[in-house]
Formats: C-alpha cells, structure tokens, sequence
C-alpha cells in the first residue's frame, strides 16, 4: 500500500509498505479516505516539532471507512465513515484517573509520537473511531482540527457575552473563534497578516479584528471591546514574542490561554501578572467526549465547516505540494489530500 514517509525534516518520500490485514481485539482495519494538513506536520516537515522522531508516517486530522474489524467488535461498525481521535492515552497515569486523558503521562499522538493516518490503510482502537451518519469524509477530517479549539474553550470557561480575543487568525485560533461564538461570546481577532484578518471577516463573521503592526493594540482592544479590555484571551501562535506580549491583553481579573506550543521558554512581566491577577491556561489536544459533539454541531449546522479546505491533492501529488503549502504566500488554511 501507498504511504508517505518523512524520512527526515524536508523530505518526504511515498513509498510501499505492506498493507494491514487482520485487526486485533479492540481494533478496526481503517480505510483512509481524506487526511487534513495541520501546524504540526508542517512544524515537523521543518524540523521544528518537539516530541518528535524521525522517521515517522503524518496524519492525525483524519476520516476513515471501517472495513473489518477484530474481535469484540460489532461487525455493523464495517462500512462505516469515521474520524479519527488520534490521542492514545494510557488510561493509568495520575492525569488519565481524573478524566484528563488530553494530557496523559505517557501520551501517544498519532503523527507524532507514532505513526499516523498518511497511509491507504492501517489499524486503529474501535473506541477512537467516531461516526456520524450525516457527515461527509471532507467534514469529518475538520474535526480533530476543531476539537483543539472546542476544549480550548471549554477549559477557558467562556461565557455568553464575554469578550474575547482571538491571537493568530491559522486554522487552531479560527477553531478557537468558532466555539467562543458558538458560547455565545463575541470574538475580536488579532493577526499579523491583513490577507488571514480580511478571511475572518468574510468568511468566518468575525467583526472586529487588529493588525499586529498596529501601534497601541491595548488601546484599540479599548475601542472594540467598549472600554473594557476582553476578559479571555487565547493565543494560537505559538511564537514567543506573541505569547509574552499577550500578557498586555486580558483585562484585570482575566484568563489568558495558551493554545499554540513554543518549544521554549516563555517570559512574563510579574508585576503586570499579579496587578491583574490573570489566570494563565494551557490547553492541550482534546477529550473524548469532545468529538461526538463537534459531530452533532456540525450537522445541525451551528459550526460552518465550507470555508476550511482551500487547497488539495491525491497522496501521490503530495510529495510535489507540500513544501509549497507550508509557504504563507501560498493561501492555505486547510490543506486535505484525498484517497
């Protein structure tokens, strides 16, 4: 079967491996049928990836078709069209008995810690596949995507009416924007680039957003917000110099969430924290029960999922594509390869 390979940062190979034939108890054979370009395998096609190991099969963001499955398992489930929860928690840690199996001790992600899902087949835990029936394969590989902003969200608490503001307009902090309206709050975006600023405002609603390179950002967060800074403030960047200047951002009292990952060390002005008293968040992956919600809101249609894909190929064009795609000038949001 046809698989892609990062052998190492910048080279990624299609090769042949042999296909998976016979699930274990538990298991499903998986059929891949669309594989969602995320920040993660661009980070590690760059070499900028922490917790990561050459070389190693991509693809987290997923949807699949169940073609057999092992024992334990209702043969009903064959044929059916799936995401894929791509976090192998192992159920025993401190963290895994108290419900936070998004950060387990000893976290496997697909993609990262092991191989993922940029193959024609491969073997998965029944429990991490779910279904909907009204869904297709393009919605159904968003939703891994979104679930990064939908328990963002959640853990901030957001509020009905709140104001909140939306650092980095890539696809986690549109995630991100995405929940905090369907919370009922009212989103400002800030972004360093106008082209990502101008999509959020026409094809994702948002009605306030900032331009990084403007001057005084606290003062026009004042203007946009009626006088009072936003009271949750969520940076997806993952850059060290975003991450330490939102500190400016949250009114005092307020939450500051960390969604982006810098594999660095992020600074804070102490007296600024403990004026405010901010609370400071990270948020990382998702939960379980997550991913039969964002089914559900995505079928009854409160999130809109049109927007996301602007760019796509089969497996065997990626290998000629993906190093364009990683490029800002190319326009993607939401790169999806087809099987």
């Amino acid at each position: 079967m046809k698989t892609l390979v990062l052998e190492k940062p910048g080279k990624l190979s299609l090769v042949e491996h042999p296909s998976p034939t016979k699930p274990g108890r538990g298991e499903v054979l998986a059929r891949v049928r669309r594989i969602g370009v995320c920040g993660t395998d661009i980070h590690a096609f760059h070499g900028r990836q922490p917790f990561f190991e050459y070389p190693r099969i991509l693809g987290h963001e997923l949807a699949v078709e169940i073609e057999a499955v092992g024992p334990g398992i209702d043969p009903g489930r064959i044929g059916q069209l799936c995401t894929v929860e791509p976090y192998l928690a192992c159920g025993k840690c401190f963290a895994c008995e108290r419900g936070r199996t998004n950060c387990c001790e000893n976290m496997q992600v697909l993609g990262v810690h092991v191989d993922g899902g940029m193959s024609e087949r491969f073997l998965l835990p029944a429990s991490h596949c779910h279904c909907h029936p009204d869904l297709s394969a393009d919605k159904l590989a968003l939703v891994e995507m979104l679930a990064i902003g939908c328990h963002a969200v959640e853990r901030a608490a957001v509020q009905s009416g709140e104001q909140v503001l939306v650092i980095g307009a890539g696809p986690i902090g549109l995630s991100v924007v995405q929940f905090v309206a369907a919370a009922g709050a009212h989103p400002s975006v800030l972004d360093i680039h106008a082209g990502r600023l101008e999509l959020c405002q026409t094809k994702f609603g948002v009605k306030r957003v900032l331009n990084a390179g403007e001057e005084n950002i606290p003062e026009r967060l004042r203007e946009l917000c009626g006088g009072a800074l936003p009271t949750v403030v969520f940076d997806a960047t993952g850059n060290q110099r975003s991450m330490e200047a939102a500190f400016q951002y949250p009114a005092h009292g307020g939450r500051l969430v960390f969604v982006g990952l810098f594999p660095g060390n992020v600074s804070l002005e102490d007296p600024n924290f403990h004026r405010r008293e901010l609370t400071l968040l990270a948020s990382r992956n998702a939960l379980s029960q997550d991913f039969p919600r964002i089914l559900d809101l995505i079928a009854s249609g409160h999130i809109d999922t049109s927007s996301w894909i602007t760019h796509r190929a089969s497996l065997d064009e990626v290998p000629q594509c993906f190093e364009g795609w990683t490029r800002p000038e190319s326009g993607v949001l939401k790169a999806m390869i087809d099987l």
